[in-house]
């Protein structure tokens, strides 16, 4: 049987055909020549910055040899975390993640690893270096003795946050795992935890599970506030926001899950509360920061409530405050041609007088991959088909199955099937108005819904 050549073959092999001597290859790749030497006759195992150096003096691209290299270091030979650290740190700078499944998978049969495993995946996590981390991660997990471990508990979070996907059912099923191991976290962590369960079972729809987060996380913000006035003030702070903090939001969830109930004056109540919260002595830089954050989503929310329960008269300060946060414009836009639907409002002014920014929303269409992008998604699917709704109850069909259609893809591209059945509904109602073209793209939207396994995701709802 033929073997297959090692690197120390391929070495030989380029110093031959290219006719160096070793102290030539020596002075190409800087590895001392005595120390070549010894790699080259198998007395010297080869590090990681040598294979590098080596790499380059043979002219060939960054992490040419590390598959190999897994395998005649880790794979064959038993691994010692002096060697396995700085190449598991090097495959996630070059993204080798085969590499990375390859040798991790082959170590965690060996426990004594778990823990340095495990603090890799957090230096990666907080270098933003995710697919790399989450490798890690999950073979801890896997292979984590204890199974009521703060450790385990940990990883499993960090797996649901760097798993989230434009799959609804995908995040659902991940905050249900996740669910399981909130209380084994450390207490300030469990305040992100549940905030961004919250947040997974808002762009989901699931509003009771919201509401019921939220007073959870209130309950943990209050322990955790009772805790801090008693203990030392200097300690180091756990959680990603200031404590308080985690209180209003709290609140702004219950606000918005009541908005959705349509019981705006308790949405107002909740609002007064989380105004009331951020009310706080002295705040650093960081705290005011968010304070005005605060201050500002309650702005704009008791406008918008004030709108949906039918009060008109504050659409010109509400559009006054759009001029001076733009970024909400999206959102709110959303809530305003809602209510005009409901309140049969006429809201052409403000449309003309922000058509530049809803144009700008045409530019950031189809946004896909990630959690935050599918938030957005779902905001741009809202206000498409709420603006349909507006435009044909004014009899402008043209514009109005347009924006339905823009509507229905989205929503398809998105997985969105609730947005998705409430397009093809409307569209429906009105189908009589559409033009051929416009019924042909319809026909291939709904072939795209069909190939995409839609009436099997329905009849799960």
């Amino acid at each position: 049987m033929k073997l297959a050549p090692t690197i120390r073959t391929y070495i030989e092999n380029h110093i031959r055909e290219r006719g160096y001597k070793l102290q030539q290859f020596s002075d190409i790749t800087g590895v001392n020549v005595g120390t070549l030497s010894a790699i080259l006759k198998g007395s010297r195992p080869l590090a990681m910055n040598q294979l590098d150096q080596i790499t380059s003096g043979m002219g060939l691209e960054k992490g040419y040899f590390y598959e190999m290299y897994s395998v005649e270091c880790f794979v064959e030979a038993a691994p010692h975390w002096r060697r396995l650290e700085p190449f598991l740190y090097r495959c996630a700078e070059l993204n080798k993640l085969g590499c990375i499944k390859k040798v991790v998978y082959q170590v965690t049969d060996d426990r004594s690893y778990i823990s340095q495993l495990f603090e890799m995946a957090e230096n990666l996590y907080f270098k933003e270096m995710n697919e790399a981390a989450l490798i890690l991660y999950e073979c801890v997990a896997a292979g984590e003795k204890y199974h009521h471990s703060e450790r385990l508990a940990l990883c499993q979070y960090r797996i649901f946050l760097l798993h989230k996907t434009m799959s609804k059912f995908d995040n659902l099923a991940a905050a249900v795992q996740l669910e399981l191991y909130i209380e084994k976290l450390d207490e300030e962590i469990q305040l992100d935890a549940v905030k961004d369960l919250a947040n997974v079972y808002n762009t989901i729809h699931h509003w009771d599970k919201v509401y019921e987060l939220a007073e959870e996380l209130e309950r943990k913000v209050d322990f955790q506030l009772e805790l801090q006035s008693r203990r030392r003030k200097n300690k180091k702070r756990i959680a990603f926001y200031p404590i308080f903090t985690y209180k209003a939001y709290a609140n702004l969830l219950k606000a918005s899950v009541c908005e959705v109930r349509k019981e705006y004056v308790k949405a107002l109540e909740y609002t007064d509360v989380y105004v009331n919260v951020i009310e706080v002595s002295n705040p650093t830089e960081e705290e005011q920061e968010l304070i005005e954050r605060f201050k500002g989503w309650a702005e704009g929310n008791r406008y918008l409530y004030h709108l949906m329960n039918g009060n008109h008269e504050v659409i010109e300060p509400y559009l006054n405050y759009l001029d001076a946060n733009p970024h909400e414009i999206l959102i709110a836009f959303v809530n305003i041609v809602q209510a005009a639907n409901q309140h049969s409002l006429d809201i052409d002014y403000a449309l003309d007088r922000f058509d530049p920014y809803i144009k700008q929303f045409n530019t950031d269409m189809h946004l896909k991959g990630t959690y935050n992008m599918q938030m957005l998604n779902h905001r741009y699917i809202h206000f498409y088909y709420e603006l349909a709704k507006y435009r044909l109850n004014q009899q402008r069909y043209a514009t109005g199955i347009e924006t339905l259609l823009t509507s229905l893809e989205l929503s398809s591209s998105s997985n969105d099937d609730l947005m998705s059945i409430k397009s093809i509904d409307l569209y429906g109602k009105f189908r009589r108005h559409v033009t051929n073209q416009q019924e042909e793209q319809y026909n291939r939207l709904l072939e795209g819904l069909s190939s995409q396994n839609f009436g099997n995701r329905i009849k799960s709802i």
